[in-house]
């Protein structure tokens, strides 16, 4: 019997393993023509006459109330010179996230054929954490300097629940969620189920266009609270239930459970053994119980009211 079991799952793993790589390379026939501006590069290495033909070429990039004495102070200052500095030799001419991003638009395009790729923008924007990445239908501006590894000199000032996403892989997970939020379109509510399945779809949606991330990557997790979060699962999802949460309209929860922050708040000794964000892993986790037991197209699901996902989701937490 235990031999049959080991056969019908290498069984079930090998057609899963065809399936991913036929769907592959059906993504890989959308034919996108990814342009890339290494902007970063050609403003800190300009001269008089280069800033003149940048200005001309991009001007939505030089507001008219600007000086070109301003434009000239920055490229020489010495802290955004570091930042750029600091850029080039992580990315040099960014060939591998040409191709990485590439994909992802190939990705998208598969799921939703109205997306066209915009034309990227790679800048140095002097740590605006806040606006890492700009998606503007048909431009999308990204900030180096915000993806220089998390243990990066610059960042010394930022809490550790920030900074770990400020790495080479994080920049294709903040662009896809950028994109996705504008081009895939599903309904929030008030309650806090309504909040968690929402943010799971979200996080749902960035796993289908990244497969090859993992899924504390895709929410921002260190592995170890991570790790905490998958063994407490049950725990977890037992105290929503308890303090009768799902249906809860109390605003005050999303700074608890849905929005970044170092640890979720239970009010226990325990909490800063958490992960933030913890309602938005068990919105995921319900989506992806919905997933694996209907069969629907993504648009279907993303489409799905919260009671009939929930109903239908057949959720059981891990024990």
């Amino acid at each position: 019997m235990k031999k049959l079991s080991i056969l019908i799952l290498v069984g079930l793993l090998f057609v899963n393993c065809k399936k991913e790589k036929t769907l592959l390379q059906k993504i890989k026939t959308q034919n996108i023509e990814t342009k890339f501006i290494t902007f970063h590069k050609q403003f800190y290495e300009a001269d008089e006459e280069v800033l003149a033909q940048l200005k001309s070429r991009h001007p939505f990039l030089f507001p008219n109330t600007t000086s070109d004495q301003v434009w000239r102070s920055k490229i020489n200052n010495p802290e955004e010179r570091e930042l750029f500095r600091m850029a080039d030799s992580i990315y040099g001419d960014l060939a591998e996230e040409k191709e990485k991003l590439n994909l992802l638009f190939q990705h998208i395009r598969y799921y939703n054929s109205n997306f066209s790729p915009p034309k990227i923008f790679s800048l140095i924007t002097g740590l605006d954490y806040e606006n890492n990445v700009i998606y503007a239908d048909s431009l999308l501006f990204i900030s180096l300097d915000m993806y220089l590894g998390k243990n990066a000199e610059p960042y010394a000032s930022f809490p550790p629940y920030i900074k770990n996403n400020f790495t080479k892989k994080h920049l294709l997970v903040d662009v896809a969620r950028k994109i996705l939020q504008k081009k895939f379109l599903y309904k929030n509510g008030r309650s806090f189920l309504e909040t968690m399945l929402y943010h799971g779809k979200e996080v749902f949606l960035l796993s289908t266009v990244l497969p090859n991330y993992k899924i504390q990557e895709l929410i921002g997790y260190e592995d170890e609270k991570y790790q905490w979060a998958v063994e407490n699962e049950a725990e977890i999802w037992s105290y929503f239930i308890r303090k009768n949460l799902l249906y809860s309209t109390d605003q005050k929860l999303n700074p608890r459970f849905i929005d970044k922050a170092p640890f979720s708040k239970f009010y226990l000794n325990s909490d800063r053994l958490t992960p933030g964000s913890l309602g938005v892993w068990i919105g995921y986790k319900i989506v992806q119980s919905f997933a694996n037991n209907n069969d629907v197209t993504l648009q279907e699901l993303l489409a799905l009211n919260t009671e009939t996902l929930f109903r239908k989701s057949r959720y059981k937490p891990h024990k």
